[in-house]
């Protein structure tokens, strides 16, 4: 059974998170998007009213909502808060490893390397408040009072962004796999 090939709209947002990743929001031209994505020129502004800008918000959040699956798929059947940070941690590095490339969070690429605009912004709060909620609900799963919850959570998403920043400059996935983990 094959799958339904992908809307214009779907090879537009992944195509631009892609781009994005690597090069970031400035690095990358509309022309380039609509080539790679194999997209008629219209259909841009048909999807995305305000172009780029419309296109870098959408790329982000699909690429926010694929980090949640990954958080999940790595807190749901761990032991303790730690493993689950410690099963991201090699997750991430392991992505670093498959891919062979070394490239910047999909959020920030898409939204801090972008025009300075409070849409933008706001919505990179947002994302990334989703992933911290996300951790938070694991540390309060394994027992943590609400306010050690959310302190866990705030203290793993810096560790987890600085260690990628860290491992991407150094090109080195092990960094990710040494962090040391909120107890």
């Amino acid at each position: 059974m094959s799958e339904r090939p992908l809307s214009t709209k779907e090879r537009l947002i992944r195509t631009a998170a892609d781009l994005f990743r690597k090069r970031g929001y400035s690095g990358v031209g509309v022309a380039e998007i609509l080539e790679a994505a194999q997209a008629p020129k219209g259909s841009l502004y048909h999807h995305f009213p305000n172009g780029k800008a419309d296109l870098a918000q959408a790329a982000a959040t699909w690429s926010s909502d694929g980090m949640l699956r990954i958080i999940a798929a790595a807190f749901e059947p761990a032991s303790s808060f730690e493993d689950g940070c410690r099963t991201l941690c090699h997750k991430l590095a392991k992505l670093f490893d498959i891919s062979g490339s070394w490239e910047t969070c999909p959020i920030a690429s898409a939204l801090t390397d972008g025009p300075d605009n409070e849409a933008f912004r706001e919505l990179s709060r947002h994302l990334f408040d989703g992933w911290i909620a996300e951790f938070e609900h694991h540390a309060l799963r394994f027992g943590a009072s609400p306010e050690e919850a959310r302190r866990k959570a705030e203290h793993f998403f810096i560790l987890m962004q600085g260690g990628w920043d860290l491992a991407r400059s150094r090109r080195d996935s092990d960094i990710m796999r040494k962090l040391p983990l909120p107890g």
